[in-house]
């Protein structure tokens, strides 16, 4: 939000939110949460990680509304950033990205797409009330980049800024330097 005053100072809590279906399953172990837990602590951010959230919007949003409610100052939702079902109904559920653009204030997007020509990624981060909520990719690698980018921009930095280090990060991944 224009104006809005927030700094790593002010970031004290943080909710680490893991989704998708196939961790609900057992199928995949969670690697990223760990790992976004761990970075946010090297700069004075404690986090919670949050049990699997099932792939459905309704509870995805109400995840991000509890969060809020909580008092977390910081929120990242793990996964659903693709285009998943929408391109192949094989693929798995993907809905983080509609719940945060519906949700947030001033969300800055960024779309990501692969050499095959479809959604790969869609990063989304923007405020819910006085909470900064984003999204990163389900993938270890790019999940840990994304973060990497984050708390190297510093969460002084505007949601705009964090959202385009963030995607530029997550692409170096794939596409490389």
């Amino acid at each position: 939000m224009p104006g809005r005053e927030v700094g790593e100072a002010h970031m004290r809590r943080a909710l680490i939110q893991p989704t998708g279906d196939e961790l609900l399953a057992g199928i995949i172990e969670d690697t990223d949460s760990p790992i976004i837990c761990a970075l946010l602590g090297q700069i004075g951010i404690q986090s919670v990680i949050a049990p699997p959230a099932q792939d459905d919007e309704a509870v995805l949003e109400q995840a991000v509304r509890q969060a809020a409610r909580e008092g977390y100052d910081l929120m990242v939702l793990i996964g659903g950033s693709g285009g998943g079902h929408r391109h192949d109904p094989s693929l798995g559920r993907d809905f983080t990205h509609c719940v945060l653009e519906r949700l947030l204030s001033q969300a800055h997007i960024t779309s990501l797409y692969g050499k095959n020509g479809h959604l790969w990624s869609r990063l989304v981060c923007g405020y819910f009330g006085n909470m900064l909520v984003m999204n990163v990719p389900g993938p270890f690698r790019e999940a840990q980049a994304a973060i990497q980018a984050m708390t190297a921009c510093g969460l002084h930095a505007p949601p705009e800024q964090l959202n385009q280090r963030m995607a530029q990060a997550v692409c170096r991944t794939y596409y490389g330097p």
